[in-house]
């Protein structure tokens, strides 16, 4: 009951109707008066922010066997199965609780997209991939509509890649070089078959490492081998555009260059003297503009009217209304011409009806377009997060970006897609809040894959590959300043794998220089982590502190006694080779010296293992480190453990090391270890 002033009571009001975005989740317990326990509303609401009134769940009732009825909470069991389906498909989140104040934001972020996107994905499918321009424009429409719906990043713009397309247009072009299968008469039935083989395993691939966990693998792949990787796919697409942009298609068809290397040396043999004035004058021109443009737009970031300037779209409407007028086609610039809707048969159907026979030779593509696409995807995914306040996850985000890629398979044809890092920067600039604008985005692409593409009857070829070169100077921006980081801190190894993985992908091909690399990559990363963690410790003069010797050149070495101090936990792979590390350490330290040279260090007469970095053992360690003990006690050496905690303990006792040593070999500090030592 409140008292007034007047001395009338009245019933007590509660101040906790609803809770803002900025309510603390750690504030709830003190909203809890008397013997109330029923939450106020369920964390995750709080954390989506989203407005909650005080609900009270119902309960039924059920007769246990003494006959007395027991209250059961059904609203518990309803409500983890709704935050379940909240966390796994992040669209019956955000749609139900959308809010009309990020209408404006998604739409026009949507819009900008789609101007940039469509002449984007028509120069991606044509150029790169070999196909049809409906190949890149499904791919940037029909994808980006599932992952709207399982996707956890509310910015990330799910469309094809240049580098992803470059590799299925690859791929085609060794079809239909090759002949590795019966080759249908119709060349374009080759590429459809192939990329919707690549687009299938590639949603395959991609679903199956977020079903079993594994997001965690962008981890292993360094940046310097990524860099490597990016800078070479820059290079390759370069020369693939330079070739159509001096007008030397038909040239480049009757020598038949293979390699990028080979492409590189037909350039600079014919580039000069066998060149087509009329298309080289168009794309270079075009390029210029595009140039110009993008450039003159730096000025005015502040000008929202002047940024937002899609100066793609704007090059493509003029060169196509130019070209009519002119009747560029006549003077022989090649132009896109009619563009059927291209899918092999149905519009729907399923993946493998005409691309089973081009699984098994497009699937190392296609997990090399996996681990890229994710890698790409994450890092884009991440940097948006990081900026908007909200979080995301890798396996999620593998099975969304896997649903995608299976759904535009269905469509025959269509190009992988993946998340960017310049889309989804652009996409969040612009206004985007949530998945809408990439539906908005895709909605625009599809209406204009129906009805938009006659109008483009009269657009210069060559103008889509200067669209690409536009896009391919980006990606050798970050190149010097990486350069002079990795020489400024003397990062050799790094070095050495981004020009390997450079120079592999444009002497022979990016698959080899990609794969090369990865296997490169895995074998340092299981080289360090088979090594393990281990310092020599000694005595800080003037106290009882034991330190490493490496950190404290004052600390005393005890003569005969070695003290080792296992860094990390012990496991199959950092054990292989510990009696090996061991006897280094005994004869020459922890300097990098070579075998050949004589010890520098006495044998160890005892050995004391300090063990309070050792959170856990496995049974192929346990069994190793028993038998390193053995061969040290068969030495004559005393052996000695302290700081063992409980798990490894318990380990050590069923391994039998306990009663090999004898409890007395036990102590709980280096301290006791080291007086007990003395004493005898």
């Amino acid at each position: 009951m409140t008292q007034h002033s007047g001395g009338s009571t009245t019933e007590p009001v509660s101040r906790f109707h609803s809770l803002s975005t900025t309510t603390s989740v750690s504030s709830l317990p003190g909203m809890v008066h008397g013997e109330e326990r029923t939450p106020l509303v369920n964390q995750s609401d709080v954390e989506a922010g989203h407005m909650t009134h005080v609900q009270y769940g119902s309960s039924s009732m059920i007769t246990s066997a003494s006959g007395v009825k027991l209250p059961v909470d059904t609203s518990k069991r309803s409500s983890m199965f709704k935050k379940r389906v909240r966390y796994y498909v992040p669209s019956t989140a955000w749609i139900p609780d959308y809010s009309i104040s990020l209408l404006g934001g998604d739409l026009l972020a949507g819009v900008t997209l789609a101007a940039m996107l469509i002449p984007q994905s028509v120069s991606y499918g044509t150029s790169l991939a070999k196909l049809s321009p409906t190949a890149g424009l499904f791919a940037a429409a029909l994808p980006p509509i599932m992952y709207s719906l399982l996707g956890t990043s509310r910015q990330l713009n799910v469309a094809p890649e240049a580098a992803l397309s470059l590799l299925v247009g690859q791929a085609v072009s060794d079809y239909r070089r090759g002949d590795h299968h019966v080759r249908p008469e119709d060349a374009d039935a080759v590429g459809i078959a192939v990329a919707t083989a690549i687009t299938f395993q590639v949603g395959l691939f991609a679903s199956m490492l977020g079903f079993f966990r594994l997001g965690f693998l962008d981890v292993v792949l360094s940046r310097a081998l990524l860099r490597g990787f990016v800078t070479a796919v820059a290079v390759v697409i370069a020369v693939e555009q330079l070739i159509p942009m001096f007008g030397l298609d038909v040239l480049e068809k009757q020598m038949n260059p293979a390699s990028t290397l080979d492409k590189i040396i037909f350039l600079l043999e014919f580039s000069w003297s066998d060149f087509h004035e009329p298309t080289t004058l168009v794309s270079f021109g075009a390029l210029l503009v595009l140039i110009f443009m993008r450039t003159f737009k730096g000025y005015f970031r502040r000008t929202w009217w002047i940024e937002r300037l899609p100066e793609v779209l704007l090059v493509v409407v003029l060169s196509t209304i130019i070209s009519g007028y002119q009747r560029w086609d006549k003077k022989g610039v090649d132009i896109l011409g009619i563009i059927p809707i291209k899918t092999g048969g149905d519009f729907f159907s399923f993946p493998l009806k005409q691309s089973i026979g081009y699984i098994r030779g497009t699937t190392s593509t296609a997990v090399l377009i996996t681990i890229m696409g994710f890698l790409d995807s994450t890092v884009a995914a991440k940097q948006n997060a990081d900026r908007f306040g909200y979080s995301i996850s890798p396996n999620r985000e593998l099975v969304a970006l896997g649903a995608a890629n299976l759904f535009g398979s269905f469509v025959p044809g269509t190009l992988p897609a993946f998340g960017s890092i310049v889309r989804s920067k652009i996409n969040g600039d612009v206004g985007a809040r949530t998945q809408l604008a990439s539906l908005v985005t895709a909605g625009i692409t599809l209406g204009a894959t129906f009805f938009l593409l006659p109008y483009l009857y009269y657009l210069p070829r060559c103008v889509l590959a200067s669209i690409i070169c536009l896009f391919v100077i980006s990606l050798f921006s970050e190149v010097p300043h990486d350069l002079m980081y990795y020489w400024r801190i003397r990062a050799w190894t790094d070095l050495a794998m981004m020009f390997l993985t450079f120079s592999l992908s444009v002497i022979w091909n990016i698959e080899i220089g990609i794969i090369v690399s990865l296997i490169i990559s895995l074998l340092l990363v299981i080289k360090r982590s088979s090594h393990t963690r281990m310092i020599i410790l000694g005595r800080i003069p003037g106290t009882d502190q034991w330190g490493p010797i490496t950190d404290n050149p004052a600390a005393e070495d005890v003569p005969g006694i070695l003290i080792i101090r296992i860094r990390e936990s012990l496991d199959f792979a950092n054990t292989a080779q510990l009696k090996e590390r061991l006897r280094r350490l005994e004869l020459y330290g922890q300097e990098r010296t070579h075998p050949s040279e004589e010890p520098r260090r006495q044998a160890a007469s005892t050995l004391v293992f300090h063990m309070a970095d050792v959170e856990t053992c496995d049974a192929s360690a346990v069994q190793i480190f028993h038998e390193l003990l053995e061969t040290y006690q068969n030495r004559g050496v005393e052996l000695f453990v302290t700081h063992l905690r409980s798990g490894p303990r318990q380990m050590f006792e069923r391994a039998g090391i306990v009663e090999l040593l004898g409890s007395e070999a036990f102590f709980a500090t280096l301290g006791d270890a080291m007086t007990s030592i003395g004493q005898q």
